[in-house]
Protein backbone atom coordinates (compact mmCIF):
# COMPACT_ATOMS: atom_id res chain seq x y z
CA UNK A 1 0.00 0.00 0.00
CA UNK A 2 1.34 3.48 -0.81
CA UNK A 3 1.80 5.82 2.03
CA UNK A 4 -0.08 8.73 2.39
CA UNK A 5 1.51 11.19 0.30
CA UNK A 6 2.50 8.91 -2.76
CA UNK A 7 -1.15 7.78 -2.69
CA UNK A 8 -2.34 11.50 -2.57
CA UNK A 9 0.22 12.33 -5.72
CA UNK A 10 -1.27 9.34 -7.77
CA UNK A 11 -5.03 10.35 -6.63
CA UNK A 12 -4.29 13.69 -8.50
CA UNK A 13 -2.47 12.93 -11.41
CA UNK A 14 -5.48 10.27 -11.92
CA UNK A 15 -8.14 13.09 -11.31
CA UNK A 16 -6.58 15.16 -13.52
CA UNK A 17 -6.00 12.84 -16.33
CA UNK A 18 -9.72 11.92 -15.74
CA UNK A 19 -10.67 15.62 -15.73
CA UNK A 20 -9.19 16.87 -19.08
CA UNK A 21 -9.85 12.91 -21.10
CA UNK A 22 -13.68 13.07 -20.09
CA UNK A 23 -15.27 15.58 -22.26
CA UNK A 24 -13.87 13.90 -25.39
CA UNK A 25 -14.67 10.62 -23.81
CA UNK A 26 -18.74 11.53 -23.40
CA UNK A 27 -18.63 13.78 -26.25
CA UNK A 28 -22.37 13.59 -27.22
CA UNK A 29 -22.91 9.62 -25.98
CA UNK A 30 -25.89 8.64 -24.28
CA UNK A 31 -27.26 9.11 -20.81
CA UNK A 32 -26.23 5.18 -20.03
CA UNK A 33 -22.92 5.55 -21.36
CA UNK A 34 -22.06 8.86 -19.69
CA UNK A 35 -23.07 7.38 -16.44
CA UNK A 36 -20.42 4.29 -17.05
CA UNK A 37 -18.02 7.44 -15.70
CA UNK A 38 -20.08 7.45 -12.37
CA UNK A 39 -19.59 3.36 -11.55
CA UNK A 40 -21.60 2.23 -8.80
CA UNK A 41 -18.93 -0.43 -8.27
CA UNK A 42 -15.20 -0.02 -8.20
CA UNK A 43 -12.28 -1.36 -6.76
CA UNK A 44 -10.87 1.43 -3.73
CA UNK A 45 -7.20 2.19 -4.68
CA UNK A 46 -7.75 5.10 -2.30
CA UNK A 47 -9.31 4.28 0.73
CA UNK A 48 -7.93 6.30 3.43
CA UNK A 49 -8.42 9.48 1.89
CA UNK A 50 -11.32 11.59 3.24
CA UNK A 51 -14.14 13.09 1.62
CA UNK A 52 -13.40 16.13 2.02
CA UNK A 53 -10.02 16.02 0.38
CA UNK A 54 -11.31 14.42 -2.52
CA UNK A 55 -14.47 16.83 -3.37
CA UNK A 56 -11.66 19.82 -2.48
CA UNK A 57 -9.41 18.51 -5.08
CA UNK A 58 -12.38 17.97 -7.46
CA UNK A 59 -13.60 21.09 -7.14
CA UNK A 60 -10.10 22.69 -7.75
CA UNK A 61 -9.35 20.47 -11.02
CA UNK A 62 -12.46 21.59 -12.54
CA UNK A 63 -12.33 25.29 -11.40
CA UNK A 64 -11.40 26.71 -15.09
CA UNK A 65 -13.47 24.53 -17.39
CA UNK A 66 -12.30 25.25 -21.33
CA UNK A 67 -14.64 22.66 -22.17
CA UNK A 68 -17.93 21.06 -21.25
CA UNK A 69 -18.21 24.99 -20.12
CA UNK A 70 -21.89 24.19 -20.72
CA UNK A 71 -22.00 20.99 -18.70
CA UNK A 72 -20.39 21.95 -15.60
CA UNK A 73 -22.30 20.43 -13.43
CA UNK A 74 -22.36 17.39 -15.07
CA UNK A 75 -17.95 17.22 -14.96
CA UNK A 76 -18.00 18.02 -11.42
CA UNK A 77 -20.64 15.60 -10.75
CA UNK A 78 -19.29 12.36 -12.29
CA UNK A 79 -15.58 12.65 -11.28
CA UNK A 80 -16.75 13.35 -7.78
CA UNK A 81 -18.94 10.72 -7.83
CA UNK A 82 -16.26 8.29 -9.58
CA UNK A 83 -13.29 9.53 -7.20
CA UNK A 84 -15.49 9.05 -3.62
CA UNK A 85 -16.78 5.84 -5.21
CA UNK A 86 -12.90 4.67 -5.78
CA UNK A 87 -11.89 5.81 -2.21
CA UNK A 88 -14.78 3.88 -0.65
CA UNK A 89 -17.47 6.24 -0.32
CA UNK A 90 -21.39 5.66 -1.54
CA UNK A 91 -22.09 8.55 -3.02
CA UNK A 92 -25.38 9.62 -5.10
CA UNK A 93 -25.56 11.30 -8.52
CA UNK A 94 -28.43 13.09 -8.83
CA UNK A 95 -30.03 14.61 -11.67
CA UNK A 96 -32.84 17.13 -12.08
CA UNK A 97 -34.92 19.40 -14.52
CA UNK A 98 -36.20 22.64 -14.08
CA UNK A 99 -40.06 22.36 -14.67
CA UNK A 100 -40.42 26.01 -16.18
CA UNK A 101 -38.00 25.06 -18.93
CA UNK A 102 -39.84 21.99 -20.15
CA UNK A 103 -41.41 23.74 -23.45
CA UNK A 104 -38.42 25.77 -23.91
CA UNK A 105 -35.93 25.12 -26.80
CA UNK A 106 -33.25 23.50 -24.47
CA UNK A 107 -34.60 21.91 -21.21
CA UNK A 108 -32.79 23.34 -18.08
CA UNK A 109 -30.92 20.39 -15.94
CA UNK A 110 -28.43 20.13 -13.02
CA UNK A 111 -27.05 17.64 -11.44
CA UNK A 112 -25.43 17.19 -7.89
CA UNK A 113 -23.26 14.88 -5.95
CA UNK A 114 -24.29 13.59 -2.43
CA UNK A 115 -22.50 11.74 0.49
CA UNK A 116 -25.02 10.57 3.33
CA UNK A 117 -27.77 12.29 2.52
CA UNK A 118 -26.00 15.63 2.05
CA UNK A 119 -24.98 17.89 -1.13
CA UNK A 120 -21.38 17.49 -1.25
CA UNK A 121 -20.58 18.06 -5.21
CA UNK A 122 -22.74 21.27 -5.91
CA UNK A 123 -26.19 21.34 -4.42
CA UNK A 124 -30.13 21.36 -5.84
CA UNK A 125 -30.67 24.86 -7.71
CA UNK A 126 -33.80 26.45 -7.07
CA UNK A 127 -36.99 25.43 -8.76
CA UNK A 128 -35.33 21.99 -9.92
CA UNK A 129 -37.08 18.80 -9.63
CA UNK A 130 -34.99 15.54 -9.04
CA UNK A 131 -35.87 12.93 -11.61
CA UNK A 132 -32.94 10.26 -10.95
CA UNK A 133 -30.71 9.15 -8.29
CA UNK A 134 -27.66 7.04 -9.57
CA UNK A 135 -26.76 4.88 -6.53
CA UNK A 136 -25.55 1.32 -5.67
CA UNK A 137 -28.67 0.62 -3.62
CA UNK A 138 -31.60 2.05 -5.79
CA UNK A 139 -30.13 0.91 -9.65
CA UNK A 140 -33.89 2.41 -10.74
CA UNK A 141 -35.37 5.46 -11.06
CA UNK A 142 -36.63 7.44 -8.46
CA UNK A 143 -39.16 10.43 -8.55
CA UNK A 144 -38.76 12.80 -6.38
Amino acid sequence: MADGSLLRALFRCHLWASARLMPLLIGSRSFEAVLKWAPLTSPTPYRGLPSSYIISRVNHTVRHPWLMRDRRCLREGLLGHRFLRLAGFDPDLRFGVDPKSMQAPRMSAHCWVCLDGRPVVSDSLPGMVEIYRHHADARKVRAA
